[in-house]
């Protein structure tokens, strides 16, 4: 997986799952929180409209007090009455209404048109009886009902708040009411204030989260330059130690030829030359430097096979991997003077050519660190054919050395960092242990990776 898709599994999509949540939660308390708060301003806002309609209704009751209460019934006694209740006017919508028992207006200040009409069936626009309904209030000993009526500034029917009480020798119902669409005014600009409230809120959380991307992605540039930078700064410490290795090897193939073969040739070119010059004076005494010639021609052919054999060894193409193995263990007891074993198991099968390669240069590499480091007495090669992989083990008898102090130390360890990235280039694993009288070299493939790596050439 790629680090930038490490980065948004890992730390954007938790951040953003996280401000979701968040903003979810923010958003369902806000909105509770609001609910309430609209309940309880609406609630004071009722309270205290009920309470100044109670106050306007006791303030006209106390001015007709003197009439009603003289025990005159006349008609004279109750006009006095109408006329006061309705120059009590407050503000431009607030009056007070009169109707009898029955349903009929006796006094309307805002609608004299209505005065004298029986009102008993009227209905509002949502089909309520209203008059019927401020009556039975009424005779009931009086109080609160929501009912529509038109406003009288702006002639729309509105929802109104009433409070009305009944006189009952006069045959009176009184009351007064204040409209509410003043409270709907408020409470919408309650609701946009809150709704305002929340959209900042979100802002604020967008904000939040898009500076947390932000960063995120800042470090994840950060790492992925930093992990660039250690790429190919190993890049370079791996083509620098290819270099050197090729250079070595191209040395030590240098010094072979020059201080074998070259050698063993330059005495073939004398011995064949004083052959010549004996066949032109004694002939019967040139064979003997041409039988000469001939043994350090055959060292040379030799000397030449062991040099391609090193290079890229017949067997390994030919004979497979196990013969090339042997064939190599046994080239290095002779060479070394250590004692070689070599063991397999398991039937043996066709490996790809680069599978054959690296675990043939990884043992080559092994030999040669056993040879110039381990002072052992001994070499084994295992080689294990199984259904879960292929297995190579290459194991000696020597001092062992400390694995992480190597492996830090830059100039130290060449060998086993080949190893291991020759083992990597395939798809295996490299593993080593080392204590004193046992170091294992083991490299392993995987059956699952050596069917991928076949897949081409079958193909």
């Amino acid at each position: 997986m790629r680090l930038k898709s490490k980065i948004v599994l890992l730390a954007v999509a938790p951040l953003l799952a996280s401000i979701v949540l968040i903003a979810l939660a923010v958003r369902h308390q806000e909105r509770a929180l609001a609910v309430r708060e609209r309940e309880l301003v609406e609630s004071a806002y009722m309270s205290s409209k009920r309470t100044e309609l109670r106050h306007y209704v006791e303030l006209a009751q106390s001015t007709i007090a003197p009439l009603y209460d003289s025990g005159d019934d006349s008609e004279a006694a109750r006009q006095a009455a109408m006329k006061l209740l309705a120059s009590l006017d407050y503000g431009a919508d607030g009056y007070f209404f009169l109707y009898d028992l029955q349903g009929k207006s006796l006094m309307h200040p805002r609608q004299p048109e209505l005065v004298g009409n029986d009102l008993w069936e009227l209905r509002d626009d949502a089909g309520q009886p209203t008059i019927q309904q401020l009556i039975a209030k009424a005779r009931d000993g009086g109080g609160f009902i929501d009912y529509l009526w038109r406003k009288p500034s702006t002639r729309q029917t509105t929802p109104k708040l009433g409070y009305v009480v009944a006189l009952p020798r006069w045959n009176w119902m009184l009351g007064t009411g204040l409209y509410l669409d003043d409270v709907q005014a408020t409470m919408a600009q309650l609701d946009h204030q809150v709704a305002a409230n929340i959209e900042t809120t979100f802002l604020w959380i967008a904000g939040i989260a898009l500076s947390g991307i932000a960063l995120i992605t800042l470090c994840g540039l950060a790492l992925n330059l930093s992990e660039h930078k250690e790429a190919d700064a190993k890049l370079r410490q791996l083509a620098h130690e290819v270099v050197q290795s090729q250079e070595s090897e191209r040395a030590h193939l240098s010094r072979e030829l020059h201080d074998g073969t070259s050698q063993t040739l330059v005495s073939i070119k004398l011995l064949i030359e004083s052959a010549i010059e004996q066949i032109e004076r004694e002939p019967a005494q040139a064979a003997q430097p041409l039988e000469r010639a001939a043994v350090r021609l055959a060292d040379a052919l030799t000397e030449v096979r062991r040099i391609s054999h090193r290079l890229r060894p017949a067997t390994l193409d030919v004979l497979g991997l196990p013969a090339a193995l042997q064939h190599l263990g046994q080239e290095f007891g002779d060479h070394s003077g250590l004692a070689f074993s070599m063991r397999m198991r398991g039937p043996s099968a066709d490996l790809p050519d680069d599978v054959k390669t690296v675990l043939f240069r990884v043992t080559q590499e092994a030999l040669t660190n056993i040879e110039k480091h381990a002072a052992a007495q001994s070499v084994r090669i295992r080689l294990a054919f199984r259904p879960s992989g292929l297995r190579l083990a290459i194991l000696d008898d020597g001092r062992g050395f400390d694995l992480a102090a190597v492996q830090l130390d830059p100039r130290r360890g060449i060998g086993l960092r080949n190893m291991r990235e020759r083992l990597a280039s395939i798809g295996g694993s490299f593993t080593i242990r080392s204590r004193s009288g046992l170091t294992e070299v083991v490299a392993e493939v995987s059956e699952t990776q050596l069917r991928q790596l076949r897949r081409p050439r079958e193909a």
